[in-house]
């Protein structure tokens, strides 16, 4: 969209509360943000100036979209609803999909426990989230050690190993009273609210009683179990005595980065710690408002209290939450918060120190590489490979590193169009042509080394194409391989005798990890295309099938598979005949 209609289209936003939909040249949508008002917000990214990070995100767009709420909070759900499904490049995410787990028990006549990543309104009791599946593991293993509920998915013929050491009540041989299983949930309820020290206290008088009776190995089992409880369940050195729970959100943002720490605290103390680092593109209180609101947005299990830094302005999120949100400004609550703001500060500062050694370990292979192939200076390194199946859909890829790191968006796919049957050697010729042909007309920017995923003959024919063909002197290297497939040599443009190289060096690693790449880039490409080609030559081989019916049944059920176990009323959804349809159906059928 050109700037006049931009322009044009800016001043008709309303100054009403809403999200935005931000997009690029291909109308893929790259950033969603909520605003208070929404003419200001979006025109805001149209004027003035802005920082490195958030100008990474205004060249990308090339058009806007907008929806209109009546409130804040419902622009809050609607933010929350379109990243996930859209996914947005620029927006603060939550990485893993999966959404942080909780322990269930299941609804069932026979509950059990299970860990899952999505609360359902199924009436099943949810206990979390816990920032990772390990803490969630663990707390699981520990229930399920000390109450007695089934393990098995579906009841077995006769009683399994847990119920002879006393972890289930077999329900598949013996009659359970409902109620058993109501004071269990009540038990596993009142554990979890930080009511464990009841039954830590009740296991210490029954190991105290084996031990005077001389069951020694029992009262050995009973103190592992309570020393397991005390460390999944141990009182953390923050305690407030009001009983109360509340999660604490501290945070901190540098270099175009945002460090979230949050601890959870249950019943006046802390039990778990969640912390996320995420590259963030607004100001810090529009970015972790979206964060808090995603954090909690399919959790049934929001806390009585949310407290945040004083100096956030989190516009919408209380009333969106149903929750107080309180910003401590002293005493003890203030200190916690600077505690949680703390951790965060140190998180970023570890990933920046990360970031850094491996920024100079990739500089440090880019430069010894260069010193072993005796070139000055390297930058940009572009690799090929060639994929075919017995001369079968040939193609070739192309990927590229900058400064010893994968520049992903200026990777190249090729089909062989000039070559018949199996020829390496005419196939790289060919792509070498095309692509700095391409590079050349389009003044596009020229690699310092190209790296060719084979021996001599594929060097010599990169070479005879660049320097008799193009008359272009850039520095060519194959990296030959053994019977294993392993890359064993290196050689440089024409000279018959391999380059010596430290094979645990990390220029010999950056050059496997080139090779690597471009290999896996390449096969991905080659299966794509065979899969495609089968798809449609089996598809062609039906009378009645044509191109058009070709393409609307791959866009309507994807794969072959899904075709095959299909009935004849998704093909009539399809918009496919009956008649048709079985002729698909057992054609499929014997193939």
């Amino acid at each position: 969209m050109q700037w006049e209609e931009l322009r044009a289209k800016l001043a008709l936003i309303p100054e009403r509360p809403g999200c935005y939909l931000m997009k690029d040249a291909d109308g893929k949508v790259i950033y969603v943000g909520k605003a208070k008002v929404l003419k200001n917000r979006v025109r805001s990214y149209f004027s003035g100036s802005h920082d490195g990070k958030t100008q990474r995100l205004i060249a990308n767009i090339a058009d806007f979209e907008y929806i209109v709420t009546d409130t804040v909070a419902e622009a809050l759900v609607l933010e929350c609803n379109l990243i996930k499904h859209y996914t947005p490049h620029y927006n603060i995410l939550l990485k893993d999909d999966k959404s942080y787990p909780y322990i269930k028990i299941t609804r069932e006549f026979h509950p059990r426990l299970e860990i899952v990543r999505k609360v359902q309104k199924d009436k099943a009791a949810y206990f979390g989230p816990y920032p990772n599946a390990g803490a969630a593991g663990e707390t699981k293993q520990l229930l399920d050690r000390l109450y007695p509920l089934r393990k098995c998915k579906k009841l077995k013929n006769k009683v399994c190993l847990y119920y002879h050491i006393g972890q289930c009540l077999a329900p598949c041989e013996f009659e359970v009273d409902e109620a058993a299983y109501q004071d269990i949930v009540k038990e596993i309820t009142e554990f979890l609210n930080g009511g464990h020290d009841r039954i830590t206290s009740e296991l210490t008088r029954k190991m105290e009683l084996e031990a005077s009776q001389m069951n020694f190995e029992r009262a050995a089992e009973l103190r592992d179990l309570i020393a397991q409880i005390g460390r999944v369940m141990q009182d953390q050195k923050v305690t407030l005595g009001d009983q109360v729970d509340r999660d604490v959100f501290g945070t901190f943002s540098d270099k175009g980065y945002l460090s979230v720490q949050v601890f959870m605290i249950r019943k006046g103390k802390m039990v778990e710690r969640s912390a996320a680092i995420f590259h963030h593109y607004n100001t810090e209180s529009e970015d972790v408002t979206s964060y808090i609101a995603q954090f909690y947005f399919d959790n049934p299990d929001i806390p009585k209290e949310i407290w945040v830094p004083e100096d956030l302005d989190l516009d919408g999120i209380s009333e969106f939450l149903g929750a107080k949100i309180m910003a401590p400004r002293r005493g003890k609550k203030h200190e916690l918060v600077e505690m949680a703001c703390h951790n965060a500060r140190i998180a970023l500062e570890e990933k920046f120190r990360l970031m850094e050694r491996d920024e100079r370990r990739t500089v440090d292979a880019m430069q010894q590489l260069a010193d072993v192939l005796g070139m000055t200076h390297l930058h940009r390194i572009e690799a090929f490979d060639n994929s075919n199946t017995q001369g079968t859909n040939p193609v070739a890829a192309m990927v590229v590193f900058e400064n010893g790191k994968p520049a992903r968006k200026d990777y190249r796919k090729f089909k062989i169009k000039t070559v018949q049957g199996p020829d390496d050697y005419a196939s790289m010729r060919e792509v070498v042509r095309r692509r700095y042909l391409r590079v050349l007309r389009e003044q596009l920017p020229m690699p310092d080394l190209i790296v060719i995923d084979g021996g001599k003959g594929q060097i010599a024919a990169a070479l005879d194409v660049l320097e008799n063909e193009l008359s272009l002197e850039i520095p060519v290297c194959g990296l030959a391989k053994d019977d294993r497939h392993r890359t064993h040599q290196l050689f440089l443009g024409e000279d018959l005798d391999p380059i010596a190289i430290d094979r645990s060096s990390p220029a010999f690693l950056l050059l496997q990890r080139v090779q690597d790449e471009v290999h896996r880039f390449a096969i991905t490409f080659h299966r794509d295309l065979r899969s495609k080609g089968t798809v449609q030559s089996l598809l062609d081989e039906i009378p009645g099938v044509g191109e058009m019916r070709r393409k609307q049944l791959l866009r309507h059920f994807g794969s072959l598979s899904e075709m095959r176990t299909a009935s004849i009323e998704e093909f009539r959804k399809a918009g496919i005949g009956d008649k048709l349809a079985k002729q698909i159906i057992q054609h499929l059928a014997g193939h």
